[in-house]
């Protein structure tokens, strides 16, 4: 029997984490977090993080909330997992009615002949009649891998193949028909199927259990995609395609990104972004925006660059308005003209789209650029209709304080985009003009401005700030938690440095970095060359450096690293964890936070001692 959410939820919240691992394996406080060794696999350095609704394991993967935890620590089953923090936690679990048993009795079947449906179309597309599709998806760039890893499939030409199909497994074309593959005839006429001639995309609802079909007609048939009706089980406007893996993505801090459509999803997934989510078929909806941010406070909306793109992504800020908090915001990237997530990942791969995501704008950047465009130019009625329509937006967010702060950044952008440039004192003499002195004036010099390499750029960034990490390792107790955020290169000489710095902090008695410089030396010494060059740090990486320049250098760089929107969720979580607690590590965290967040808006880095940052 499904419980009712409710009830979960507070099970949840009256289960503390800390407490109900710690019978477990010994835990220990890390900044907000808790971390431990992990209890289930062998480790030596604590990997496993905990924190205020669900734990995940940097080591094994291991992730779940309380109810998870009890399952897979005591091999219990679900509801002898929830009888169990039930009883400790003074609470009774909800009896079954029979209405609602025959509700999920229900349920169960329509999720099977879903199930059922799908193995058939999975069937279908590897004989002669599925080889179209086949080629189709192969033609797109899809490997056999992802192909079966999405149960992707053919629908079949023939009128009643599905139920033909499915007829020795004992399931009725009336299940069809409720389960949304079979429409229902009128005045006598047969059943008829919905899909056919089509690749098939199962759609499998949050919690990874089958809702739903949509189909992809080959050639110039009308309309393209044709997605499954609403049924009990599925509402186009609640679900999203892909969330069932993209919410295990975000527990492993993988950014969250909705795209239009199938192909797109499916693409990014193959191309490494698991966090990739669409909507099916319509705008994006309130529901749908309720369940991104289930997932992460600030999911990242991708919109091609065309007109259509660009209403979009002004329904979409305008529909987020009223929902916004200090914890849920949203952020944007607009693609190049005629490109697509899957276009720019076949051409480009991996790094292309990523290049985009760390370009993403804020919602404040979006909906200024919205309302500018919806009332042009410069005269004074113009002027004050778009400040009119920037008051009212933010006045349309409910949490005054964050409603304040995007009337101030809007006003600040409308007010700097009135003023006049400053006149300059000394206009430079044309070309061949002479001068006092009877001398002409210099021609002007047309230098070639050097194109910056974006991915280069981060690199060098995350050299400087480990860097700083190794000379100054007292640092760690109040940057782990924000060094553990960073999104680097799996592969690369960056993650390598990090697990290590970790994996030494984890065990180290004293903060010596000595003592750290000797253990990477054993175990990465090339990562630690890479980082020990890193240019223009000099007076920063002596032993002798004031320490507060260098944690203000080491949070400027992080600030860089990090993103602006994924700064900005940093620090008001930073707020409310120092309206919380109110102790000086948590202020200190803000301070850092805010100064960070500063030096990126003004897109400058500077040190303490005038010398110019070297990731610039």
């Amino acid at each position: 029997m499904a419980l009712p959410p409710n009830f979960l939820e507070e099970l949840r919240a009256r289960t503390p984490l800390p407490a109900l691992i710690g019978r477990k394996t010994r835990v220990t406080k890390s900044g907000r977090q808790w971390k431990a060794c992990c209890p289930f696999h062998g480790e030596k350095t604590p990997s496993f993080y905990i924190y205020d609704d669900h734990y995940h394991c940097f080591g094994c993967g291991a992730h779940g909330d309380a109810i998870a935890f009890v399952m897979q620590a005591e091999g219990a089953s679900f509801p002898e997992a929830v009888e169990r923090l039930a009883g400790e936690a003074g609470m009774e679990v909800p009896k079954a009615t029979p209405e609602q048993a025959r509700r999920e009795a229900r349920a169960r079947d329509l999720h099977a002949v879903l199930e059922a449906a799908a193995e058939a179309f999975q069937r279908r597309l590897r004989l002669p009649e599925g080889r179209a599709g086949l080629d189709y998806l192969l033609r797109r760039g899809l490997s056999e891998e992802t192909i079966r890893a999405f149960g992707l499939g053919w629908s079949g030409g023939g009128r009643g193949a599905l139920a033909a199909d499915l007829k020795p497994l004992g399931i009725e074309p009336r299940q069809l028909v409720e389960a949304g593959l079979m429409r229902g005839g009128e005045e006598g006429e047969p059943l008829t199927d919905l899909f056919f001639n089509r690749v098939m995309f199962p759609i499998r609802d949050r919690r990874g259990r089958m809702v739903s079909f949509g189909g992809r007609i080959l050639g110039d048939g009308q309309p393209k995609y044709v997605n499954g009706p609403e049924t009990s089980l599925f509402s186009k406007r609640r679900n999203l395609y892909g969330i069932d893996i993209a919410r295990d993505a975000a527990f492993r801090n993988q950014p969250v990104v909705v795209a239009e459509g199938y192909m797109d999803v499916i693409a990014l997934h193959q191309a490494g972004f698991p966090g990739a989510v669409a909507p099916l078929g319509t705008a994006l909806t309130e529901e749908q925006l309720e369940e991104l941010w289930r997932m992460t406070p600030s999911p990242v909306l991708c919109f091609d660059g065309d007109a259509a793109g660009t209403r979009a992504a002004a329904r979409a800020a305008e529909l987020a308005l009223p929902l916004l908090s200090t914890e849920r915001s949203l952020a944007f990237v607009t693609l190049p003209a005629g490109e697509d997530p899957d276009s720019i990942t076949r051409k480009g791969g991996t790094n292309a789209f990523r290049a985009l995501l760390e370009g993403r704008k804020p919602l404040s950047d979006v909906l200024y650029d919205m309302l500018a465009a919806q009332s042009p130019g410069t005269a004074p009625e113009a002027r004050a209709t778009l400040r009119h329509k920037l008051v009212a937006a933010a006045e349309a967010i409910p949490d005054k304080i964050l409603g304040a702060e995007y009337r101030r950044l809007l006003l600040d952008r409308f007010f700097e985009s009135g003023r006049r440039p400053a006149p300059q004192r000394f206009q430079p003499a044309a070309r061949g003009e002479w001068r006092k002195g009877g001398r002409p004036a210099p021609p002007p010099l047309n230098l070639p401005r050097p194109e910056i390499d974006a991915l280069h750029t981060q690199s060098e960034r995350a050299r400087c700030l480990l860097a700083l990490t190794l000379a100054h390792p007292w640092l760690l107790p109040e940057v782990e938690e924000a060094l553990l955020q960073l999104d680097l290169p799996e592969d690369g000489e960056a993650a390598q440095l990090r697990q290590g710095i970790l994996a030494w902090h984890g065990v180290a008695e004293q903060l010596d970095p000595g003592a750290l410089q000797a253990q990477l030396q054993s175990t990465t010494p090339e990562a630690l060359a890479w980082a020990l060059q890193c240019p223009g740090l000099r007076r920063l990486l002596s032993p002798e450096a004031q320490p507060q320049a260098v944690a203000k250098a080491w949070w400027h760089f992080f600030g860089f690293l990090r993103g602006q929107a994924a700064l900005l969720e940093d620090r008001r979580a930073a707020e409310m964890a120092f309206a919380t607690s109110g102790d000086a590590a948590a202020q200190r965290r803000l301070i850092r936070l805010t100064e960070a967040l500063m030096a990126q808006q003004r897109g400058e880095m500077e040190d303490e001692e005038g010398e110019s940052g070297a990731a610039h």
